[in-house]
């Protein structure tokens, strides 16, 4: 047994082998990996802390997003008021302006009546004039007789001489 080592003593061998190298290299890698792990441990936590300033930020926004939301609903709001008012009083002048056009419309709808009627007035006393003209003439024509028309033109000129026969100096 001298030229074959036992399996235990192999296995042994590989342990201590085992045990020097990983050993060996954990001894050689400690300081390396330590500052690997404390880098990625402020990394992780530069992380953490962006991950919570951002989110504050985010709520912050948020919250003021929804202020703002509040402040155009009222401005909304307002701005609605506004318009409904300014409706009402544009109706009301529409109103008013209407009422004084027909107020206009009816004074100048009686001037032109009444004008109508002064001229219709005039018109039918002319037609009256010229109808009791010509009914006189017609009446006088069927009562003057050729005797009593030579009568009446005698007792003109009698008068006619009357009057221009009066004494005066000469």
């Amino acid at each position: 047994m001298s030229g074959h080592p036992s399996a235990a003593m192999d296995f042994l061998g590989k342990v201590i082998n085992f045990l020097v190298l990983f050993g060996g290299l954990a001894f050689v890698a400690r300081k390396p990996i330590k500052a690997m792990l404390a880098k990625r441990t402020a990394d992780v936590g530069d992380s953490l802390h962006q991950a919570e300033t951002g989110r504050t930020e985010a709520e912050t926004r948020a919250g003021q997003s929804r202020a703002k939301a509040a402040g155009l609903e009222e401005e909304m709001r307002a701005l609605k008021a506004e318009a409904e008012a300014e409706s009402r009083r544009e109706a009301e002048r529409i109103s008013l302006a209407a009422r004084a056009e027909a107020e206009r419309l009816k004074k100048l709808t009686r001037q032109e009546l009444d004008e109508q009627v002064r001229r219709s007035v005039g018109e039918l006393k002319a037609y009256a004039a010229a109808r009791a003209t010509d009914l006189a003439r017609e009446r006088i024509r069927k009562r003057l007789t050729p005797e009593i028309q030579a009568d009446l033109i005698d007792k003109s000129i009698d008068r006619l001489s009357q009057v221009h026969e009066k004494p005066g100096p000469r």
